[in-house]
């Protein structure tokens, strides 16, 4: 397996929780910082540029009833607009509750924010986010007002690129909404559909607590053409948060949360483990709880979350600051 080395220590001042990444028009990476672990701290959007120098890009704009923001997924437009998962529940607080939204947010162009636009609103999980064509793909982990005898219902959801204020029930009545459903088996780890990724017309959902990817193919109007398994091997992968697809190679890189893992899905399918640590604090680069990788300037980068601690977990404990790690490629 490879080593993971320290990409860097993140300011403790308004970072306490990193998640989502994504690259933009100066080929800096953009970072999205949920900040569970600290309940006075919103969530922000972090610019990492190519030397390494950090700084706060802007405050995700708060909901307007809880007072906080707590940004996970987040993904651009060919026009550079970005879209937010702000994920109100994740922390199980009651008030919180049905509270999640689907934010997109315009620039001037001195990268200052423009406009922000609230596209959906009343979600119980929102979590991963891609573009394709006209419309966003929103993972859901949760829909448990659905009930199924088999396990935890979950779905992506299909938003076009100019809605506005959908009110979304967190039932099957969202149908016009729903791209897909799912059931998460696991009685252990009940969580449900989390990282996404689509390259060219093939999209790839991770149903995190069956730790398997399943593959669509989308048509040219973002329709499902078919539906299958693409990867599952306990021996391997025992999660499936975030995920990005090496475009030179065709591997699929996954984050096992559960195990402190980066994962690779070989073209052939095989699933592979890259690196993997033990519990840790992440300050010697190792992988504290990846939460999602990214593939920039030639390297992994992962995110750490490092906060889940239960009995399907290698993390123990939270501690600051937070980092990220780096890894070579396959």
């Amino acid at each position: 397996m490879k080593q993971p080395r320290l990409f860097t220590l993140l300011p403790e001042e308004y970072v306490s929780t990193p998640d989502s990444m994504a690259v933009d028009w100066n080929g800096d990476l953009i970072l999205s910082c949920p900040n569970y672990a600290t309940d006075d701290m919103s969530g922000c959007i972090v610019r990492i540029d190519k030397n390494k120098n950090i700084t706060k890009w802007f405050d995700v704009p708060v909901h307007p009833e809880t007072g906080i923001a707590r940004n996970m997924g987040i993904i651009f437009d060919k026009d550079w607009n970005l879209y937010i998962c702000d994920n109100q529940g994740w922390s199980g607080k009651p008030e919180l509750a049905f509270k999640g939204r689907m934010l997109k947010v315009s620039f001037n162009e001195d990268g200052t924010v423009k406009k922000c636009v609230t596209m959906a609103t009343g979600m119980e999980h929102p979590n991963g986010v891609k573009v394709y064509g006209d419309y966003i793909y929103v993972t859901q982990s949760y829909l448990t007002k659905v009930h199924s005898d088999e396990g935890l219902m979950s779905c992506v959801y299909r938003f076009p690129l100019d809605a506005e204020n959908i009110e979304i029930t967190n039932t099957l009545a969202d149908e016009p909404y729903i791209f897909a459903t799912f059931v998460t088996r696991n009685p252990v780890c009940v969580y449900g559909v989390d990282g996404i990724e689509i390259f060219g017309n093939d999209m790839y959902i991770g149903n995190y607590g069956d730790a398997e990817v399943e593959k669509f193919v989308l048509d040219e109007k973002g329709d499902m053409v078919s539906r299958e398994l693409y990867a599952r091997d306990p021996e391997e992968l025992n999660s499936t948060d975030g995920m990005t697809m090496d475009p030179n190679t065709g591997i699929l890189y996954i984050a096992d949360f559960n195990h402190n893992a980066i994962v690779a899905v070989m073209p052939d399918r095989t699933v592979k483990r890259l690196a993997q640590s033990p519990d840790c604090d992440g300050l010697d680069g190792s992988l504290d709880q990846p939460g999602e990788p990214i593939i920039w300037q030639g390297h992994i980068i992962a995110s750490c979350f490092d906060l889940v601690t239960d009995e399907t977990k290698f993390n123990t404990a939270h501690e600051m600051p937070a980092t990220m790690s780096e890894i070579d490629l396959l």
